[in-house]
């Protein structure tokens, strides 16, 4: 055996990774190096809880409905524990917004500086079916007064004032994907040494794609210029894969090009997915890997949230898609015919 194999570096750790980009962010004074090792370790314990879900009765429903009027299951409120938790106990955070909480929910840390929405598991119905799924978050800079107690209007900014967000794809690996505004890099994690190392370092969104990502169950009620798109797709002899975790669709078409869309419909008009905790943070992410992120008609981060839980339309991915998908959403409105390309 090759000597020099046997010491082979193992790789970079997340935590050294955070540190050595510190100087990166224009605050760099620590607290948000922190609070990404904090939603690090609250991700390692939501890990080993869905990895083990089956043999402690923690997987199916819990009995209850979140504010969304959705049901939720067991891991949901496991993993919406673990993650106000660590957040609370590391100090950083004084308002957390979570999809399972209908109000803000306050950690009592008044000196924290940060505010953190999440969905802290994308993708539950899929759950006892052991498909892949997520947790996505969004951090922002609070504008009260630190040591007040923090507010509501501390988490309706604009997605253009975060200053990080990230998501966790609990899948065949897992992975973390975050972005402080300096590019996007994927960490996955090494059950056996409880660490998570760099894998997917500078991660670029191709262009373009031959991937669309979308529920075509709900076709009847897409509009006629999402139609007319989805039928240009088709046509391109695209791709449809649609896996019905959020995190999951978002996290192939990142890697290897393609376009996630879920739209306005009848059933809902304001579309389903939340703004703050779920389109935002991505939003963010794939504009710094290169990609775009809009209801179809105004960029998703410039979006005014009026509510915690605000739904929104999303079209997202690969920007020449995206915008080809803006041109027949527009062309809907207009007499301009579309050029096929």
């Amino acid at each position: 055996m090759d000597h020099n194999s046997l010491a082979l570096p193992v790789g970079t750790t997340l935590d050294r990774f955070i540190m050595r980009k510190q100087e990166d962010f224009p605050y760099a004074t620590g607290e948000l190096s922190q609070l990404l090792r904090d939603i690090a370790l609250a991700t390692k314990i939501v890990n080993r809880e869905i990895n083990r879900s089956g043999l402690i009765d923690i997987a199916g429903a819990y009995g209850n409905r979140n504010v969304q009027g959705e049901d939720q299951q067991k891991l949901d409120v496991v993993a919406n524990i673990r993650f106000i938790r660590a957040l609370r106990n590391g100090g950083e955070v004084c308002t957390i917004v979570s999809e399972e909480d209908e109000e803000v929910i306050q950690t009592g840390n008044n000196q924290g500086k940060y505010v953190v929405a999440m969905d802290p598991l994308d993708g539950s119905s899929n759950i006892d079916v052991n498909v892949s799924i997520g947790t996505i978050f969004s951090i922002y800079r609070r504008i009260s007064p630190t040591g007040t107690v923090g507010n509501e209007q501390d988490c309706l900014q604009r997605g253009t004032h975060q200053v990080a967000a990230g998501y966790v794809i609990y899948g065949s690996s897992t992975m973390l994907v975050y972005t402080t505004g300096n590019g996007v890099n994927g960490f996955t994690y090494e059950p056996s040494l409880g660490e998570f190392f760099l894998s997917h370092p500078n991660i670029t969104i191709p262009a373009s794609g031959t991937v669309y990502s979308i529920n075509e169950g709900s076709a009847e009620s897409f509009s006629e210029g999402l139609a007319a798109f989805i039928a240009h797709c088709k046509k391109q002899s695209y791709s449809a894969r649609y896996i019905g975790s959020l995190v999951a669709d978002f996290h192939r078409n990142l890697l290897k090009g393609g376009i996630y869309i879920y739209p306005a419909t009848k059933k809902s008009p304001s579309g389903k997915l939340r703004l703050l905790y779920e389109c935002n943070p991505l939003a963010f992410i794939v504009e710094q890997a290169g990609g775009k992120s809009s209801n179809g008609y105004t960029r998703t981060m410039e979006i005014e949230p009026t509510g915690l839980h605000d739904r929104c339309p999303v079209i997202i991915g690969s920007k020449e898609l995206v915008e080809k998908a803006e041109e027949f959403l527009a062309a809907e409105h207009s007499e301009a015919p579309i050029v096929n390309s």
